[in-house]
């Protein structure tokens, strides 16, 4: 049995955002990370709604094709729990920071 490596999480990063060239004088990326998170956000709703619109094709008879919508469910389901736990772990990081002592 071959162990793959988890490639499937890139899939969740959108396509449109990335870390672009890195300015050499201020050496931050030119992508904000609230743009990012709001394109992120923003691939997790429309594989939602891929999901809702198999799901609705399927119980009205459009189609018959199971695995494709349990699939496109799954994808849906587990970008929102990455995206919850993302959320978690920002909340946890900002109660850490507003307990520091300065």
């Amino acid at each position: 049995m071959s162990i793959n490596s988890i490639s499937e999480v890139k899939q969740l990063i959108p396509d449109n955002v990335g870390l672009r060239s890195v300015n050499e004088e201020t050496k931050s990326p030119e992508v904000s990370f609230g743009e990012y998170l709001n394109s992120a956000l923003m691939k997790v709703t429309d594989l939602e709604n891929e999901a809702g619109k198999l799901k609705e094709d399927f119980a009205l008879g459009k189609t018959d094709n199971i695995p494709d919508v349990l699939i496109a469910g799954e994808k849906a389901n587990i970008a929102l729990q990455f995206t919850m736990q993302i959320r978690n772990k920002i909340l946890d990081a900002y109660s850490e920071i507003m307990r520091m002592q300065i």
